[in-house]
């Protein structure tokens, strides 16, 4: 008799609108991690706090993530996929890449609008990401580092495998405030959180 194995869930990477939370992409990870590194600071009063404020904190603790992510594209190529064989992993690697770029559009809009004399430019503003972890895990992030590694390539210098060593910060309501859809959605990952230290 066959045994039948649970499906597999994909951790992944959204990308929204800032202001309306409309999904614009999806970049599910090839592989899950192995392992996901976090890290909590909590936000206390101060260095020295007096006896007064020692239990008093300023808000939700600082929460980094860390992950190392794996492309791959032997399979492809053993399946003759046509975008592996002339792009390698290459298009897996730019999706993420792009997490951490302005668009062009509003690059060259900018520069535009600089010559023209019309505005003082202000730092460009980027989508929301968020980092998927299962269900109970979608943190709104900041990605603050990513290193990449590409280890083969083909005869056209495409990489055909890659590792991604993602640095994330969780944003949480005293980064974005709570009227925003990132606010929101840290508010749902902190109650998820609250609900599994219920059943602890």
């Amino acid at each position: 008799m066959a045994s039948i194995s649970p499906l597999l869930q994909k951790g992944a990477i959204q990308v929204l609108e800032p202001n309306t939370g409309i999904p614009l992409n999806t970049i599910h990870l090839q592989y899950n991690p192995e392992s996901i590194r976090r890290s909590l600071k909590p936000q206390s009063v101060g260095d020295q706090p007096d006896r007064t404020e020692v239990l008093r904190l300023k808000g939700p603790p600082i929460e980094t993530v860390s992950c190392d992510v794996e492309l791959d594209a032997t399979d492809q190529l053993a399946a003759s996929d046509p975008k592996a064989i002339s792009l390698g992993v290459q298009p897996q690697l730019a999706a993420l890449e792009l997490l951490v770029y302005p668009s062009s559009g509003v690059l060259i809009a900018n520069e535009v609008l600089s010559l023209l004399g019309t505005i003082e430019i202000l730092p460009m503003s980027s989508n929301l990401t968020l980092f998927v972890w299962g269900p109970n895990r979608v943190m709104p992030v900041r990605l603050t580092s990513m290193e990449i590694t590409e280890e083969a390539f083909d005869p056209r210098l495409n990489p055909i495998r890659a590792k991604i060593a993602l640095s994330m910060r969780v944003l949480n309501v005293n980064d974005v405030g709570f009227l925003t859809p990132a606010g929101a959605l840290y508010m749902s990952y902190q109650l998820a959180k609250e609900g599994l230290a219920s059943k602890a």
